[in-house]
């Protein structure tokens, strides 16, 4: 049975230091099971979007614990941006999803905002749907370039229009919060090619609702690393779709001599809001959405599927062993468990392998979150680069568990060899060898992997620079753990300078991952300033 869903999007005050944002994130984590969907963070603008479901219940406390944590962490009278803002966390609306009315996100909305103005003492504005006035359904009336934290400071408690739906009519460190209940709205930002921020100005006047432009339609112009942005709301992007946004925005640029370079994603969007657009671009007139491979797929699975009256029996020859890779899906707990389970594999190797792939994957992920970040753009051809590579170790190093685990019981096998088979001993030496080569060749993919993750420590997107670092010790437990693993077998070979040659080769390797872990934790420490 599905659980009623409630979406909440808060935006805090903060863009810059990843370790502030990573605790407001790991506090709503901390107080409720949530889901997480989305965090992205602008420095210019200094905010952070975050974008979480879950039950009514669990989303309320989850937001409660946001609020704290970004009054305990952001002091407003140090803080600038570009985008306005009244608080540390400026605004909470309460969307719903499933199974959930308006009503109820309102009635989460005026709890929460209770509990926030009572509890933390931080002054409290209802807006959109839970607004108690109708002067505050609109955030830009209570927010905007012109008013923001300093002149609401100046104002709180004199002026009857200002004061708060909840808490002290006083402005604190942490500002005020705005918290509200709203449908689905889009945050979408376009570029020009333009430095002149007049011409983003001008632009967001002519498109925005308020000046008389596009229904349900809210914009400003900003400045964002040199470059002019049209940065808006789209709050019922059904009744005003995004091409047409787009589309007026070449018009109206078109008229000072600019053009759109680009255009950006703030957090989450429904799924029909991409199929809009492209129906409109594509001229895909009779398109309909159940022509969507996924979206028919959903369908179907949703529809019960006849099962024969009665199975027939599985024969005992068509059982067989799991992969190593078969039980680390769907749950790694299949995996875990069977490396617990007291029989010799999936033994320190298999999981040796396994340590390796999660560096590369470590890496991969920080290069694709570097990706289509427009403060990262110099580095975006790099960061494809390492995608590919760091998928194909990846591959390689999982193919490797199942490898190990072939050669580890390989070795077994000749050793149960009766002890007067002529090829016993040479069976045992064939085995030992693949049995050394395998992890060796585990090193050196992990290494290849601890490398790309240098790389991203040092390049990649800096919220995650703590992952890269993650990667690089990831891979540093690989290549030590493959390592003894090849001189564990390197030790029954009867040929001494092969031996020789494996325990030379892995010593440098161990070395050379030894030093790579070193400069990928610095280099994240000092990007994440958490360096000593």
């Amino acid at each position: 049975m599905n659980r009623s869903l409630v979406e909440c999007i808060p935006n805090f005050s903060e863009g810059r230091r990843f370790d502030v944002v990573e605790a407001i994130v790991k506090a709503m984590q901390q107080a409720a099971p949530i889901h997480v969907l989305d965090s992205s963070s602008d420095p210019d603008h200094n905010r952070t979007v975050v974008t979480f479901v879950g039950t009514p219940d669990a989303v309320e406390a989850a937001a409660y614990a946001g609020i704290r944590t970004a009054a305990e962490q952001i002091d407003m009278t140090q803080h600038s941006g570009e985008h306005p803002r009244l608080g540390a966390a400026d605004v909470v609306p309460f969307v719903p999803i499933r199974d959930v009315s308006m009503d109820d996100c309102v009635a989460i909305a005026r709890r929460l905002g209770q509990r926030v103005g009572d509890g933390l003492g931080i002054p409290v504005y209802l807006y959109e749907a839970a607004a108690t006035h109708p002067e505050r359904e609109n955030l830009a009336k209570l927010r905007s370039a012109t008013f923001q934290y300093e002149q609401l400071k100046d104002v709180i408690s004199t002026d009857p229009a200002r004061m708060p739906d909840f808490g002290p009519a006083v402005v604190g460190t942490a500002g005020a919060t705005v918290i509200g209940a709203r449908p689905p709205l889009v945050a979408f930002n376009v570029y020009l090619d333009t430095g002149d921020v007049s011409v983003a100005a001008q632009i967001a006047r002519a498109v925005r609702h308020s000046s008389g432009g596009l229904r349900f339609v809210k914009a400003a112009g900003f400045l964002v690393e040199g470059q002019a942005q049209v940065s808006m709301n789209l709050t019922n992007y059904q009744k005003t779709p995004v091409h047409r946004v787009v589309e007026m925005i070449r018009r109206e640029a078109a008229r000072y001599g600019a053009m759109v370079t680009h255009s950006e994603l703030i957090g989450l969007a429904p799924q029909e809001f991409f199929i809009e657009a492209a129906r409109w671009h594509l001229q895909l007139d009779g398109f309909e959405p159940d022509q969507v491979l996924e979206y028919r797929i959903q369908q179907a699975e949703e529809e019960p599927v006849p099962l024969a009256e009665e199975e027939p029996p599985v024969p005992n020859e068509a059982t067989r062993h799991l992969t190593a890779l078969e039980a680390l899906s769907p749950s790694p707990a299949r995996f875990v468990n069977a490396v617990a389970d007291g029989t010799p594999t999936p033994g320190g190797g298999a999981v040796a392998a396994l340590a390796g792939a999660l560096s590369a994957a470590l890496a991969e992920m920080v290069a694709r979150l570097t990706i289509g970040k427009k403060r990262y753009a110099d580095v975006e051809e790099t960061m494809s680069a390492i995608i590919s590579a760091g998928g194909d170790l990846r591959q390689r190093l999982l193919r490797a568990i199942d490898e190990d685990i072939q050669a580890f019981d390989a070795v077994l096998e000749a050793y149960r060899l009766p002890k007067d088979d002529p090829d016993r001993q040479e069976t045992i030496q064939a085995a030992l060898v693949q049995a050394a080569d395998v992890p060796l060749n585990v090193a050196r993919l992990a290494l290849d992997a601890m490398q790309l993750a240098e790389q991203v420590a040092r390049q990649g997107n800096q919220n995650a620079a703590s992952d890269a670092a993650t990667a690089a010790l990831m891979g540093l437990a690989a290549v030590e753990g493959a390592a003894l693993n090849v001189r564990v077998n390197a030790v029954g070979l009867e040929d001494a300078d092969l031996a020789a040659r494996y325990q030379n080769d892995v010593t440098a390797l161990v070395e050379h991952a030894r030093a790579v872990r070193d400069t990928t934790v610095a280099a994240a420490e000092e990007r994440a300033g958490i360096g000593a």
